[in-house]
C-alpha cells in the first residue's frame, strides 16, 4: 500500500470532476441535460480505453460476466447523471455538491433494504444525522416549510438533484453486486457505453446545435471526466478505501471556490451549515466502517484453522 499516492490520486479526482461539473454548468442553459450526458459519456470512452491499454488490460479488462447487470448500472448511473445535470443549471454549484453527498449516507439504506447488510444503531444515528443536514440545504428550497417565496426552477432543481442522489445510490448497489463477478475497468468501461447509447434516446427531445465554445467544454468533460474515473479507481489500489474515501468531501471546497469565482455564487450560512451535518455524517459512517473491518480482521486472524 502507498497511502499516501492514494490520497493524491483521490483529490486530483475530486478536483477533475468538480472541473468537469463546472463545464457543464457553464453550457447549461443552452444544452439539455441528455445531450450533455451523451459527451460526458462518449469522449470517456477512449481516454478509458486509452488507460486499459497502456495496463495491457484491452483483451482480458472487458470480459463481462453478467451483460444485464452492467445495463442495470449503467442506466441508473444515467438517469442519476442526467438528473444531477440538470440540478446544476438551476442551483449553485455548492449547493448541487452538498446535495449530492445524500448518495453514500442512501447507499447504507439500500444496502440494507436489497442487500441484507447489518445495519446497527450507530450507522443508522450517522444516516439520520447526515439526512437532517440535507434537509437544512434544502430547507430554503421548501416553500411550503418556510413561508419565503422560492423560484420554481430552484426547487425542482433541488428536487432534481436529490433524486439523482438516489439513483447514484442505487447504482452503488449495483455496483457491490457487480465487483463479486465483474472487473472494475469492465464497470467503468461499459457505465460509459451504456450511459452514451441511453442518452441518445433524449435526441428527440430537444437537442441544440452547441456553439464552439459549448463543444469545447462539452467534449472537455467527457475527457476530464474519464481521466476522473481513472483517477479515482486508481486511488484504491494504493490505499485502503478508509484512507481515501474522506477526501470526497474536498470536493466543497473547490466548489466553494469555482463557485464565487467562475459563476459569483456566494455559499449561504443555511447551506454550509447543512453541508457540514452531512460531512460529519459521511466521515463517521466511513470511520465506522474502518473499526468494524479492523474487527474482523482481528477476529479472523484469532481463528484457530478449525474456526
Amino acid at each position: 500500500m502507498q497511502p499516501i499516492k492514494g490520497i493524491a490520486l483521490k483529490l486530483c479526482a475530486v478536483v477533475l470532476f468538480i472541473v468537469m461539473a463546472s463545464l457543464i454548468k457553464a453550457v447549461a442553459d443552452h444544452v439539455p441535460p441528455g445531450q450533455a450526458v451523451f459527451f460526458r459519456s462518449l469522449f470517456a470512452i477512449p481516454v478509458i480505453l486509452g488507460w486499459l491499454a497502456w495496463r495491457g488490460d484491452l483483451g482480458t479488462g472487458l470480459k463481462v460476466a453478467s451483460p444485464m447487470g452492467h445495463f442495470w448500472r449503467g442506466f441508473v448511473g444515467t438517469v442519476a447523471m442526467g438528473l444531477g445535470f440538470a440540478g446544476l443549471g438551476m442551483l449553485p454549484l455548492p449547493e448541487v455538491t452538498a446535495l449530492g453527498y445524500a448518495a453514500p449516507l442512501l447507499t447504507v439504506v439500500f444496502a440494507a433494504m436489497f442487500l441484507n447488510e447489518q445495519v446497527g444503531i450507530y450507522r443508522i444515528s450517522a444516516v439520520a444525522l447526515g439526512l437532517a443536514g440535507v434537509l437544512i440545504v434544502l430547507s430554503p428550497r421548501l416553500t411550503a416549510f418556510s413561508g419565503q417565496t422560492v423560484e420554481t426552477a430552484q426547487a425542482l432543481g433541488a428536487i432534481l438533484v436529490l433524486s439523482g442522489a438516489m439513483c447514484a445510490a442505487l447504482a452503488q448497489i449495483y455496483i457491490r453486486k457487480l465487483v463479486a463477478t465483474e472487473q472494475t475497468s469492465a464497470i467503468v468501461f461499459y457505465f460509459s457505453l451504456t450511459s452514451s447509447l441511453l442518452a441518445l434516446l433524449t435526441l428527440p427531445f430537444g437537442w441544440v446545435l452547441p456553439e464552439a465554445w459549448e463543444v469545447i467544454c462539452l467534449i472537455l468533460a467527457g475527457l476530464i471526466g474519464g481521466t476522473a474515473q481513472i483517477f479515482l479507481t486508481s486511488a484504491y489500489r494504493f490505499a485502503d478505501a478508509s484512507v481515501v474515501a474522506p477526501f470526497d468531501y474536498a470536493s466543497m471546497l473547490f466548489a466553494l471556490v469555482i463557485g464565487y469565482l467562475v459563476f459569483d455564487e456566494a455559499p449561504t450560512r443555511t447551506m454550509l451549515a447543512g453541508a457540514a451535518l452531512v460531512i460529519l455524517a459521511g466521515i463517521l459512517i466511513i470511520w465506522r466502517e474502518h473499526h468494524l473491518g479492523l474487527k474482523r480482521g482481528q477476529a479472523r486472524a484469532l481463528k484457530t484453522p478449525q474456526g
